[in-house]
């Protein structure tokens, strides 16, 4: 089974920056798309940002210019840059593939608040 862990959320003001990183714990991961999801409260989960294995990305549209995705598959891990972050920014986020094929991890709380 893989395992993913994501890491980096906290607490930041509105304009504030996080980078998210999520190391998966397989032998796979360099062939496989990932994406970026997040769920705020009372809401369904929803894609953030995808990147595909030749590093091509997309991104909702309310992300677009302020979240970058990334990976190294060597760490085998994907990160999500957040710059100027907004309230409505405020979910628990995971990773998994575009798909959501494996076992979704813990995820990581990323509360915008002044």
């Amino acid at each position: 089974q893989v395992q993913l862990v994501e890491s980096g959320g906290g607490l930041v003001p509105p304009g504030g920056s996080l980078r998210l990183s999520c190391a998966a714990s397989t032998g796979i991961f360099s062939i496989v798309a990932m994406g970026w999801y997040r769920q705020a409260p009372g809401k369904q989960r929803e894609s953030v940002a995808n990147i595909s294995i030749t590093g091509g990305t997309t991104y909702t549209d309310s992300v677009k210019g302020r979240f970058t995705i990334s990976r190294d598959n060597g760490k085998t891990t994907v990160y999500l840059q957040m710059n100027n972050l907004k309230s409505e920014d405020t979910a628990v986020y995971y990773c998994n593939t575009i798909r959501g094929q494996w076992d979704w991890g813990p995820g990581t709380q990323v509360t915008v608040s002044s």
